[in-house]
């Protein structure tokens, strides 16, 4: 009998669910994809939490995150299996260590000092934009060609001074192009896939790809359908392709997983929430990838590279 890989995952979106809809990891509702029982299942042994910030909402942005931080430590204080990640976690452990991210740079206010603030309160990775144009950048998802303004070009060298890993999931071409030329940390992509695999904006040109994982950062495949494929339906084997794909292009150290659990509105039929990670894992397997690769590929490239900023 094999032994279970452990897995990383580099982005959910639970923690937003966790304050707007009482999610819990303790139970399951009907659109819940992650859960404690369904970690376990799936062996998820380093899990990052994004704090999302919704741009249109009734609230600030900076009060958003504030509101998120706070339950993402209300729910490691409910789950005694839950800890930070530091560098000395193993995943041998019986623990599920966890990383606290910030989606969207709007939740800073404008202001390099709650940046600070949020690293004090354990925010350990940042995207600068989500969909929306904000006062650091352009996000993938609208057209144009403007890099980081002034505020983001300041904004990412506190982030590299301070630890908080840059993030280039959701920014645009111009954006990525400027962060590489300034940050003085690797950057990585929480939940970005390949171009060439599905040509969507959110995905990450080859040389882009190529270029991330030059510097020592990971790119990590996440598991929405429109990002996967241009067929009507996607499975297991999309997420595969890219994989492949990114692996081929900039080695095997530079890819990772970032599923988007409870951040998708639709979801591959056989990879619908945490306990199918074993799945992906026989895919792999399938595909020819050796058991090594894949310990990289599931979880090794993605703890190596957070651990520089914990």
């Amino acid at each position: 009998m094999q032994k279970s890989i452990p897995i990383a995952d580099a982005h959910c979106d639970f923690l937003y669910y966790m304050v707007q809809n009482g999610y819990s990891l303790a139970s399951v509702t009907e659109h819940q994809s992650l859960s404690l029982e369904r970690m376990e299942q799936g062996s998820v042994k380093l899990q990052f939490f994004a704090a999302w910030v919704d741009p249109s909402g009734r609230i600030s942005c900076l009060q958003q995150a504030l509101d998120l931080i706070d339950a993402y430590w209300r729910m490691l204080d409910e789950n005694e299996r839950l800890i930070p990640f530091t560098r000395d976690f193993s995943p041998e452990s019986g623990k599920i260590a966890t990383v606290l991210a910030v989606e969207g740079g709007e939740a800073i206010h404008g202001r390099p000092e709650n940046l600070r603030l949020f690293h004090k309160l354990g925010v350990r990775a940042m995207t600068l934009t989500w969909n929306a144009t904000n006062e650091l950048a352009s996000p993938a998802m609208r057209r144009g060609r403007k890099g980081l303004t002034p505020l983001g070009r300041e904004v990412v060298g506190e982030m590299c001074r301070i630890g908080i890993a840059p993030d280039v999931a959701h920014l645009n071409d111009a954006g990525i192009d400027e962060l590489l030329s300034i940050a003085t940390v690797p950057v990585f992509a929480s939940h970005s896939n390949a171009r060439a695999v599905c040509n969507h904006p959110r995905s990450l040109g080859d040389e882009h790809i190529r270029a991330i994982a030059k510097q020592g950062g990971v790119i990590c495949v996440n598991f929405y359908p429109p990002q996967l494929t241009e067929k009507k339906r996607a499975s297991v084997s999309d997420i595969v392709k890219h994989i492949a794909h990114i692996a081929g292009i900039a080695g095997i150290g530079a890819v990772g997983l970032g599923s988007d659990f409870d951040g998708m509105s639709d979801c591959p039929p056989d990879m619908k929430h945490s306990g199918h990670f074993p799945k992906l894992i026989e895919a792999l397997r399938r595909e020819g990838f050796s058991e090594a690769d894949i310990r990289k590929v599931a979880y090794e490239n993605l703890s190596r590279y957070i651990a520089r900023f914990c």
